[in-house]
């Protein structure tokens, strides 16, 4: 369970750093680069973690990829004014289906 939840932080990590590079406009902004940088560092510091602890790298990565793309896209469309359509929704859908399939194949 603890891998579980350490994965979930370093997504929340990884989504934080990548919606602050939006923020930090090409890093002319400072303290959207630090958090940037540091939630980046954090995000890698628990991925490797999690892969230590023996989650295989497909699953966890598979996971990660596929959550912190659905996390990002979400948050684009409700705060960043970026646009979400039928068929950008059903593609996030699949990916997340692909990763739940990668996870029940693991089981």
């Amino acid at each position: 369970m603890v891998v579980y939840v350490l994965l979930a932080v370093a997504i929340a990590a990884e989504v934080t750093g990548t919606v602050s590079l939006k923020l930090s406009d090409g890093f002319s902004k400072l303290l959207p680069s630090l958090v940037v940088i540091v939630s980046y560092g954090l995000a890698f510091v628990l991925l490797g973690r999690v892969l230590a602890l023996g989650m295989p790298v497909g699953v966890a990565y598979a996971v990660w990829a596929a959550l912190g793309v659905a996390l990002v896209a979400l948050i684009g469309a409700l705060f960043l004014g970026e646009t979400m359509n039928v068929p950008m929704i059903l593609g996030l859908l699949l990916v997340i289906g692909g990763v739940v399939l990668l996870e029940l194949g693991r089981a």
